[in-house]
């Protein structure tokens, strides 16, 4: 799918995202993430199950979404709002092949030892789902 016709614009093949959850008083907080498109055309991510993003998300699902480098700090393409969504086992299962087949032998490999590490409860997916602006 090319970013022109994605929702997500250039984040959608981007290597790297800015993923901006709120605190409960509205502050945005930007982490750069791994994102891969799913067949339902949304991203999905994959964290620690209990990172901050997580804890935010589950007072308030909004979020935005743009493309950036690994470090986050230059940011391209338009900024897309959205929903996010955390996932159950196996939608965070999904991700994590979604995320192994996007960034190949170091995306396997950074999955499997965090599997290892914190086993399967310790990660979880995450799908964000544009939001029309009209």
């Amino acid at each position: 799918m090319s970013a022109t016709s994605a929702p997500f614009g250039e984040a959608t093949d981007a290597k790297y995202i800015e993923l901006t959850t709120f605190r409960k008083d509205g502050t945005p907080k930007p982490t750069p993430i791994w994102a891969a498109l799913d067949d339902d055309g949304r991203l999905v991510v994959w964290t620690e199950a209990e990172s901050w993003k997580v804890k935010r998300l589950r007072n308030n699902p909004r979020v935005t979404v743009q493309a950036c480098d690994a470090r986050g700090k230059k940011t391209h393409g338009a900024v897309v709002e959205g929903t996010a969504e955390i996932l159950d086992a196996a939608g965070t299962e999904h991700a994590r092949r979604l995320i192994g087949r996007k960034y190949g032998l170091l995306g396997k490999l950074l999955v499997k030892a965090s599997v290892i590490r914190r086993g399967k409860s310790g990660t979880v997916g995450i799908a964000i789902t544009a939001v029309d602006p009209a």
